[in-house]
């Protein structure tokens, strides 16, 4: 683990306590029975933005502290740890990030005070199919007299459900699969001709499928520049990747935690399961596995805080190590439990299925394996 300041240190303490005691996986279950459209809990929300977790990236001039990644990251990765449902992660790391790289000044002094004390929820609206392929962006806008039309469809963003505006990636020009042409537009959710559909999702949270129908904008909603978006899209996306990983390593730490204390418990054939050799091999193996993803996962989280010029080439090793042991993890958690663990009355199967959806969020294993070797000249 990374030495942390005696502030950094405070903070994580602060988010372990509360998570487990105020936000534990029994009130995410609460939360998925209760069926309510937003898929996180307002009290919830509201003790996070009491602590000033969603101004943790924010300036100081615009309601945040300013603290950076590394410290947001120790909040998301107690967070992961217990499931906690929240719009914290799409709008205060995604959102904010999009605001604070490519907003203008006006649009700065507007939002992002917002987003710091919890009443705006800022999400990026990015893929359009069943996989994360940023450069196929074809949701058109259009030039008119006095803006843009935008007419096209997303799938799958994140908090889309409850987000009062999106970061709309758009095409200005040239075709899908290329850097040049694309746009990011700041859309609020209410605007005339926008639509959303809930969806239903293994992890229970607030998806949504997002229409443009003719949606008219002005020239004071872009981000950055027109036509010249993708660069800028894809330093939010690694600001996002980055912060996803944080989570999963908590999320997979947990798992880990779980496995480990049955095999503590469980007994079998007179002794308990921990003793058998085959399985105290395994949980070594796993710890080690899930110490160097909490390598890759902090390497990537100083390099965007040092503004390092590897910035992409560390979230995408974060990425794919945290997603691999995640993905191990989880279905090593229900292998051990053996038939409990597949049970809605055993917490075990929660955690694979948020596995499942963190992996494929802003890219799988597959697609930053193969980002990595790009980078790598290969």
């Amino acid at each position: 683990m990374a030495a942390l300041d005696e502030e950094q240190t405070l903070i994580r303490d602060q988010a372990k306590a509360w998570a487990s005691e105020q936000a534990p996986v029994q009130k995410f279950r609460e939360m998925r029975d209760s069926g309510i459209e937003s898929a996180f809990t307002p009290s919830t929300w509201n003790e996070m933005v009491d602590m000033g977790w969603p101004g943790m990236i924010i300036p100081e001039q615009y309601g945040g502290s300013g603290l950076g990644f590394q410290t947001f990251g120790l909040i998301l990765e107690e967070t992961g740890r217990q499931l906690t449902a929240s719009p914290l992660f799409a709008s205060a790391l995604v959102g904010a990030s999009g605001i604070i790289l490519g907003g203008s000044d006006a649009q700065k002094q507007q939002v992002l005070p917002r987003i710091a004390d919890g009443s705006a929820i800022v999400t990026l609206a990015v893929d359009e199919g069943p996989r994360h392929i940023p450069l196929r962006t074809s949701l058109a806008a259009g030039r008119t007299a006095n803006g843009f039309s935008l007419s096209g469809n997303k799938a799958f963003v994140v908090e889309g459900a409850a987000a009062t505006a999106f970061i709309v990636a758009a095409r200005t020009s040239g075709s899908p699969g290329e850097a040049d042409g694309i746009t990011l537009f700041l859309v609020p959710a209410d605007t005339d001709g926008i639509s959303r559909t809930r969806l239903v999702t293994v992890d229970s949270r607030g998806y949504a499928n997002v229409a443009f129908d003719g949606v008219e904008v002005s020239d004071d909603v872009v981000l950055g520049s027109v036509d010249a978006g993708a660069g800028l899209l894809e330093t939010i996306l690694d600001r996002a990747r980055a912060g996803v990983a944080a989570e999963m390593l908590g999320t997979a730490g947990q798992a880990f935690d779980m496995a480990l204390e049955y095999l503590k418990t469980r007994v079998q054939f007179g002794q308990v399961i921990g003793s058998f050799q085959a399985l105290g091999h395994r949980a070594a193996d796993l710890f080690t596995e899930m110490e160097l993803a909490r390598s890759c996962m902090e390497a990537a989280l100083q390099a965007i805080d040092n503004d390092a010029d590897d910035v992409a080439l560390m979230v995408s090793l974060s990425k794919c190590r945290t997603g691999e042991f995640l993905h191990h993890m989880s279905n090593q958690l229900i292998q051990i439990h053996g038939g409990i663990g597949m049970t809605d009355e055993f917490d075990a199967g929660f955690y694979l299925k948020r596995a499942r959806v963190l992996e494929n969020l802003y890219g799988n294993q597959a697609f930053h394996r193969d980002r990595f070797a790009r980078f790598s000249g290969f």
